[in-house]
């Protein structure tokens, strides 16, 4: 029988979550589309997907920029993800992989 693959979960996530899965997760939070207890663990590719088009939507509406988010959503963002920031270096995250193919 053919099993379906499932996410670990924001906390079990690769590179302390700074996956694009995990962004999405923190900006779901943002947004209130799903509570911040919410880890997405044992969520099947096709869950993670109507989420995520559900934060563009709710990107969209701020011209995806986080200096449009009214002050509510702005200070959540900033908590949420500068928290992030904090917990993904201090498990040795640096932000370089991302940004390796950028350099010539």
């Amino acid at each position: 029988m053919h099993s379906k693959k499932t996410y670990a979960g924001i906390h079990a996530d690769m590179n302390g979550g700074m996956t694009n899965i995990g962004k999405m997760i923190r900006d779901a939070w943002v947004f209130g589309l799903i509570p911040e207890s919410e880890t997405c663990e044992g969520w099947t590719s096709g869950r993670i997907e109507v989420l995520m088009h559900q934060v563009n939507d709710e990107w969209d509406k701020y011209g995806c920029l986080a200096s449009h988010l009214p002050d509510e959503l702005a200070a959540r963002h900033r908590r949420i993800h500068d928290q992030a920031l904090r917990q993904a270096r201090q498990a040795g995250w640096s932000g370089e992989r991302e940004t390796d193919d950028e350099i010539n």
